[in-house]
């Protein structure tokens, strides 16, 4: 059995041909002897000939009725009307050839009724019996075995799709509904949520397939913390807007992921307010090849610009945003003037003419270096990019008399222990003070906490390393973070851009924050794993590396307690202090020039003289820095 399972699909359709050509004969054999109780010679010569023409007439019915196209392991009850439907047209026109052979004379009809009840009962039967033979060869190779929470459409859609390929076995249901408990469903029998332990123990189940797409992200977090315990591996389908067609494959099943830990669920937005910067107008992301500025460029163009306009720096990024939003474009029929530009903001005059030329009305800045030790171990970089970078593109967008001008900042930003969340800080500082000196554009900041699946986000790191078998590095077992999926980010940004006035501080509601130890281990524990512990030796070891440069155990959101609610419920506006334009622009210059002539320590005291809140935890961390520190360096400074 195991040798005819790998064998091409036309020599198994020509086995299942062949056998039908030898069998139903036989069948006509059986009728005979059933309706005459005998088995003489003359008999069996008198009906020879429909004897021998039942499989040619059959064989091409089936043919054409699509019955040797069906994968014989993952038939159902359809089947049996088309093999109905088949052997009825064949049996019709046996009995159309006798009659016109010898109008019926000689021949029983019963001999005709027989014979129909026996072919369907045997096609029927054949096709039964060997999927499970089938289906027992695969249960006993390395097929795993599955039981499906959810006893719907979507679970019955999922089990008839994992037995349509070679990687899952479905051996229960799970459905908390009482009424559904030992029904069957496609062959399949529902369990209660309850015996779940018994049946893993029994079944040998190894994967959970969670197949409820209409929860709600609370109600699917419910489930998970229930299933946790078993350390058992949880999948997911996707949500319902995506079974539409009806068709679930097994390749939309995927792994648990953090959203799902999260129990979070998006607020509809506002359909007005997140197109009232965007449809029908000029719009240029700063940073498009990002993962923030790509999402954002996602939903922009979907909003119908006039022109959507790319900045960035990195051309594989940049090329890559265009090729995907092109795909959008087509899929959906927009008509958006698409523009790619390689460059950096610090380019104020080609990001002036750009501007101009092309009239932009909004502008959404998402280029910044972001990564906390890059930036602490690159400071002059992390002005550069992050400060003067953000100067550079606002005094653009004054002088193109840009409308409306958003800053992607962070939590980060918040009483700042490092010098990426220093810098935007005052980058959140430089618009401010500009919005208060001219009224032509409108500047505002939305301030949020991590994106799910960021570049250096610790979800990917961490589920990498479980894949490797450990060890988890984290870096301390309090830290806390907030988390947010970039679509819902970005979506949130949309609409916190049109509500800005001019120098406003927005916050997005990040739920509660995360403390990422808990995280890692229910990522192990959904994983079907267990953390390494006494009873468990050969768990997931989760070690414990060290905070990194900057690094903090807790991020904030706000500085002060001034914060007021707006008309979204998800975005705060928060009142945060402000340095005047004639104070900040001298020390800006100052830091220019320090960062020119690479003055590290001059760099970091500048720093926390503009970004009162800035409390580094940790010494200059610049690589070129410390390695002048070292004793008989080439290049040393003279001061320290």
């Amino acid at each position: 059995m195991k040798k005819f399972i790998v064998l091409p699909r036309f020599q198994k359709q020509l086995i299942a041909i062949m056998t039908d050509m030898f069998f139903l004969p036989l069948t006509f054999a059986l009728a005979l002897l059933l309706r005459y109780d005998t088995a003489s010679l003359a008999l069996f010569s008198q009906y020879l000939w429909l004897i021998l023409a039942a499989p040619l007439i059959s064989v091409p019915v089936f043919i054409r009725l699509g019955l040797y196209r069906a994968v014989v392991r993952f038939i159902d009850h359809k089947i049996v009307y088309v093999v109905i439907l088949g052997v009825t047209i064949s049996v019709a026109v046996l009995v159309a050839m006798a009659a016109f052979a010898s109008h019926m004379v000689g021949y029983s009809r019963g001999v005709f009724g027989i014979y129909w009840i026996s072919a369907i009962t045997y096609v029927v039967a054949s096709r039964f019996v060997a999927r499970g033979m089938l289906r027992h060869t695969n249960a006993e190779n390395d097929i795993v075995k599955v039981a499906i929470y959810g006893a719907g459409k979507a679970g019955s859609q999922l089990a008839s799709a994992l037995r349509a390929g070679n990687e899952y076995l479905p051996v229960a249901f799970i459905d908390d509904k009482p009424e559904l408990k030992g029904a069957m469903i496609a062959g399949i029998k529902v369990h209660s949520a309850a015996s779940l332990s018994q049946l893993i123990e029994k079944t040998g189940i190894s994967d959970i397939l969670l197949a409820m797409p209409s929860l709600s992200k609370s109600q699917q977090k419910r489930i998970l913390d229930q299933l946790e315990r078993f350390k058992i591996k949880i999948k997911v389908t996707p949500p319902i807007a995506s079974l539409i067609t009806g068709e679930l494959r097994v390749q939309d099943v995927r792994d648990i992921e953090i959203e799902d830990l999260l129990g979070r669920d998006q607020v509809a937005p506002d359909a007005c307010l997140i197109a009232s910067g965007i449809t029908g107008k000029a719009v240029m992301v700063t940073g498009a090849g990002g993962s923030i500025g790509s999402e954002l460029c996602r939903q922009i163009i979907s909003l119908r610009p006039s022109r959507l306009l790319l900045l960035d720096m990195s051309e594989f990024a940049l090329y890559s945003i265009k090729q995907e939003l092109k795909g959008l474009k087509t899929a959906q029929g927009l008509k958006v003037e698409l523009l790619p530009f390689l460059g950096s903001v610090l380019e104020t005059e080609k990001c002036t003419a750009i501007l101009k030329t092309f009239a932009i009305d909004t502008i959404y800045h998402a280029a910044a270096y972001k990564h906390v030790p890059l930036v602490e171990h690159n400071p002059i970089a992390g002005v550069r990019n992050n400060v003067f970078g953000t100067w550079s593109i606002a005094q653009a967008a004054i002088a193109a008399n840009v409308k409306s001008f958003v800053l992607i900042s962070t939590d980060k930003a918040v009483r700042p222990t490092n010098v990426m969340g220093a810098t935007k800080r005052l980058a959140e500082l430089i618009l401010q003070a500009l919005s208060r000196e001219q009224e032509n554009t409108r500047f505002c900041m939305v301030r949020f906490g991590n994106v799910l699946g960021s570049s250096g986000s610790v979800v990917p790191l961490f589920r990498q390393q479980i894949i490797q078998g450990g060890p988890i590095t984290l870096t301390h077992p309090e830290i806390t973070r907030y988390f947010m999926t970039i679509p819902e980010a970005a979506q949130l940004v949309l609409q916190a851009g049109a509500m800005g006035e001019g120098g406003d501080v927005f916050v997005l509601d990040m739920g509660e924050p995360v403390r990422i130890m808990d995280l890692a281990e229910r990522m192990v524990h959904l994983s079907g794993l267990e953390v390494k512990s006494k009873s468990a030796p050969d768990g997931i070891d989760i070690q414990h590396v060290g905070l990194r440069p900057g690094e903090k155990l807790y991020e904030e959101l706000l500085i002060g307690d001034n914060v007021e609610g707006t008309e979204h419920p998800l975005i705060m506006r928060a009142q945060e202090a402000e340095i005047p334009w004639i104070e900040l622009r001298p020390l800006l210059e100052q830091l220019d020039q320090c960062c020119i002539r690479f003055e590290y320590d001059q760099v970091r005291a500048l720093l926390l003289r503009a970004v009162h809140e800035y409390a580094p935890q940790c010494g200059i961390e610049d690589l070129i820095w410390l390695e002048r520190q070292k004793p008989g360096t080439p290049g040393k400074p003279d001061r320290p």
